[in-house]
């Protein structure tokens, strides 16, 4: 089971997520789904309450809730009712009986295929292909993930083409486990990774690549070093020739603990180093700029 802390963590960066991706969905399609699965009572009704917040823009869109919960949750009903009861007509919520792995049946049942999905899912054993063909929703799904190890390769297999994951390390160097992160968006990955900064400043958490063997971790309060990711950058370009600043913040965002934003002043720090060149002399880095080595 989770401690608090990390219940309180994950929670939070539901929240971030969600507030990000809810919107844009809704812009894009007259119906979206929200799957909560694995997930504590509270992180349900916060999810729940930000839906209700955007009431203004579900208007007119069909908006689904599934929440899969197992039955140490009775007192869910009651904790959601009140929420439930000040939704647009628009907003369906579904409290389901069940584990985390019985979501492909819940996205059936609901209808989401063909439309924007969110999944938040909480697994306390394996990730199976099955859940993440429900998740993955055709070309229509994003998910959160939190496991225990990592999920890199089975979320690529799935055919999210964008993944990110990184093990957050609460402090005192309690561990959490592994939080990852598939979609098709860049700006999602960006939003992914801003809201995994801003709420591990919050709760004092440290990040590391579950793949590294080092273990080596990343403080994200205040200024970040800079070092590793600069490396990492390089050494991209050694293995795949110039590259786009675009390509390079992709890059980061997959296979790095670090945000996009960072990416960019790494090879500004590249470029006064003259490690690297750019296409044009001055000015702001644009996406589609070539970055290649000096040497």
């Amino acid at each position: 089971m989770p401690t608090d802390r990390t219940t309180d963590f994950l929670r939070e960066l539901l929240v971030r997520q969600l507030t990000t991706w809810l919107p844009a969905a809704l812009h894009r399609s007259r119906r979206a789904t929200v799957a909560l699965a694995g997930v504590d009572p509270g992180s349900a009704e916060a999810a729940l309450r930000l839906v209700a917040a955007h009431g203004d823009q579900t208007r007119g869109r069909q908006t689904t809730v599934l929440v899969l919960a197992d039955a140490a949750d009775a007192d869910l009903p009651a904790r959601l009712g009140p929420i439930e009861a000040e939704l647009p007509a628009e907003v369906t919520v579904h409290l389901l009986p069940g584990d985390p792995y019985r979501l492909p049946v819940a996205v059936k049942a609901a209808g989401a295929a063909g439309a924007p999905l969110f999944s938040f899912v909480g697994l306390p054993g394996a990730v199976t292909p099955k859940l993440l063909a429900a998740a993955t929703n055709g070309r229509a799904g994003e998910l959160l993930l939190h496991t225990g190890d990592s999920a890199r390769e089975v979320l690529v297999s799935a055919g999210f083409p964008l993944v990110a994951e990184v093990a957050p390390v609460l402090p005192g160097g309690e561990a959490v486990g592994v939080v990852a992160f598939g979609s098709r968006s860049d700006r999602s990955l960006e939003a992914i990774r801003d809201a995994l900064w801003a709420v591990g400043a919050d709760h004092g958490v440290r990040y590391r690549d579950p793949l590294d063997p080092t273990g080596t971790t990343v403080d994200v309060l205040g200024d970040p070093d800079l070092e590793p990711l600069a490396h990492e950058l390089l050494t991209e370009l050694r293995a795949g020739g110039p590259r786009p600043v675009t390509e390079l913040r992709r890059h980061t965002l997959t296979a790095t603990v670090y945000r996009a934003a960072d990416a960019n002043q790494a090879l500004a720090d590249l470029l006064d180093a003259g490690e690297v060149r750019r296409e044009r002399e001055s000015g702001r880095l644009a996406g589609d700029e070539i970055i290649s080595l000096t040497r």
